[in-house]
């Protein structure tokens, strides 16, 4: 049960990390203003919701995809694509931290909060590494 809750509890920080990250870098909100596109924007809601839905199914089955050689280079086009949009985003957002250390006076301290969120990324993806993948 204790385990029930804990994954539970992760997936909710997850979830809300990710959607709190793609509302901070404002990814969609750009792609549409930059692509002029704003008539279809709940095709691009659907999309983010249909894809988080199908990366949760890839990762809680072991569904084995045999597909060819071009499905896999466009498929990987798409994530290099939303990677390099992140990263975009991530660079012209970037200015938020020393803003928000500056408002809640932790001016002097940002390598160190900068510092502890890559390292709690490093720890956590070796722990995932060595404990969960074989």
């Amino acid at each position: 049960m204790l385990e029930a809750i804990i994954g539970l509890a992760s997936g909710l920080a997850v979830g809300a990390g990710f959607v709190a990250f793609l509302t901070i870098l404002g990814v969609i909100p750009r792609l549409i203003q930059l692509s002029k596109t704003h008539s279809f924007i709940q095709y691009y809601e659907t999309s983010v919701v249909m894809g988080v839905l199908f990366g949760t199914l890839l990762t809680f089955s072991s569904l084995v995809f045999h597909l060819p050689i071009l499905v896999e280079m466009v498929w990987g086009l798409f994530h290099g694509v939303f990677i390099g949009m992140l990263a975009a985003a991530l660079t012209e957002v970037l200015n938020v931290f020393p803003i928000l250390a500056k408002r809640i006076g932790m001016d002097g301290y940002i390598l160190g909060f900068l510092m502890a969120l890559v390292l709690g990324k490093i720890v956590g993806s070796l722990f995932q590494w060595v404990i969960f993948v074989k």
